[in-house]
């Protein structure tokens, strides 16, 4: 195998006497315990199976060679140029995590102890966590009743002059208004950071969800609609002058196109809004993350269209009662993930709140969450000093869709029986309700 020129931090070219770029590779019994971590079983059929592939691994590990790196090479490198090509963004960059690029776009935008972060009530802990954790304001703006989404009618009430950044998610896949919260922000002066953590490949008036704000993260965490082994995320920007600098705020600033004296490069601090600069940590992601990347998001098509075609099914079927209200699957403009299902009822109508709705399904074996929580109700908040029953009277349609309209279904990865058992099940709770029973 011939080897490239030497990488002066690691020993991929000839020497005499080797720098190894891995501390301890791994072998052919590591690759044999991945290969029962990814391929689960049992039974003699099983055993027969995996006593063949690993003598095949033992054989090839005679003849192979270990990489030369295991982060931020050229896997990293095309799982980014892949992302940059499905989404119609440059210079995305791979991270840990979405909320790594939460961390990073909130750096950029300069945010201090006491500015004000408006996030929709409805949403996960990570929207909020980076601002919280410097000491910023979180202001919580209330829901759309039907798309449970950010609703830009209460942002615009809720914004003074310590605003500095808005964070629309897109819950569930289902696009937010982003129009109205793009004016709001070019208004005053705001960084808009998308949270499309489940919006991966969505759209919005011909523009896939994440490329419309500043900037735009996304996750692809194990429950998301695609995964790099587990974890990992993408941050894009409509900063251009932001892009190059944010490739080295993810490794610490540094910069091989410069050097200190007698060293091998220079440590720089990146630079945000308005001349402020901030200290880039370590958000590396390994090789292995940038192939599964790349292998998922190679069909990812088609796992948008089973949701699509999955939600769509469910619509139909549930549109047959009037108490409830099935997921809307977007038109020519809007067009959602289905990272998750959305269904509302009418209380009145169905005979019975969300809370009798869920307890139904649960004894019918079908699984359901209302997909997230208020984030005003939790402990973190509390013990800050935030008044939970002031943010809640500030919030009324999250505190009704919440307690007594919607859940979220998962609906990917089911066989048709299932679907239909769903459906099924969904149906007779709201029929049992409206009878009392």
């Amino acid at each position: 195998m011939a080897k490239k020129a030497s990488d002066f931090r690691y020993n991929t070219g000839e020497t005499k006497v080797p720098w190894a770029a891995v501390g301890e590779n791994y072998n052919a019994e590591d690759l044999m315990a991945i290969v029962r971590f990814l391929m689960k079983g049992e039974g003699e059929e099983y055993d027969a199976a995996i006593k063949a592939v690993e003598e095949k691994v033992y054989a090839l590990d005679k003849v192979a060679e270990p990489p030369a790196k295991l982060s931020l090479d050229a896997e990293v490198a095309k799982a980014e140029e892949m992302c940059d090509e499905f989404l119609n963004t440059e210079g995305c960059v791979f991270l840990t995590n979405c909320t790594a690029g939460f961390e990073i776009a909130s750096k950029y935008a300069n945010l201090q102890p006491g500015d004000e972060v408006i996030v929709p009530a409805i949403t996960f802990a990570a929207t909020m966590a980076y601002p919280l954790s410097i000491g910023c304001k979180i202001v919580f703006a209330d829901v759309d009743p039907v798309t449970l989404n950010i609703d830009p009618k209460d942002v615009a009430k809720k914004i003074t002059n310590k605003t500095k950044m808005i964070v629309p998610v897109h819950i569930g896949g289902y696009p937010v208004d982003m129009d109205a919260i793009m004016e709001l922000a070019n208004k005053h002066n705001i960084i808009v950071l998308e949270d499309a953590a489940h919006g991966f490949g969505g759209e919005y008036k011909g523009k896939k969800l994440g490329t419309i704000g500043h900037f735009g993260a996304y996750s692809f965490h194990e429950v998301k609609n695609m995964t790099s082994f587990g974890e990992g995320g993408i941050l894009t920007t409509t900063i251009e002058d932001f892009r190059a600098d944010m490739k080295r705020a993810r490794f610490l600033g540094a910069d091989f196109s410069k050097k200190i004296k007698n060293w091998l490069y220079d440590v720089c601090a990146i630079p945000g809004k308005d001349g402020s600069s901030f200290v880039a940590t370590n958000f590396s992601t390994t090789e292995i993350q940038g192939l599964g990347l790349q292998l998922q998001l190679s069909r990812y098509n088609e796992i948008l269209a089973e949701r699509a075609r999955a939600a769509a099914y469910l619509t139909e079927r549930l549109s047959v009662c009037d108490a409830i209200q099935p997921q809307d699957l977007g038109n020519a403009d809007i067009k959602p993930t289905f990272h998750l299902y959305s269904v509302i009822i009418d209380p009145e109508k169905a005979g019975a709140d969300v809370q009798v709705f869920k307890k139904k399904l649960a004894e019918k074996g079908v699984t359901e969450i209302a997909h997230f929580g208020p984030l005003y109700r939790f402990e973190v908040l509390k013990g800050l000093g935030y008044n939970e029953e002031e943010i809640a009277a500030s919030c009324p349609v999250t505190e009704e869709v919440f307690d007594r309209r919607f859940t979220h279904f998962p609906i990917y990865g089911l066989t048709k029986e299932q679907i239909d058992y769903m459906a099924d099940a969904i149906l007779e709770s709201i029929d049992e309700m409206q009878k009392g029973i």
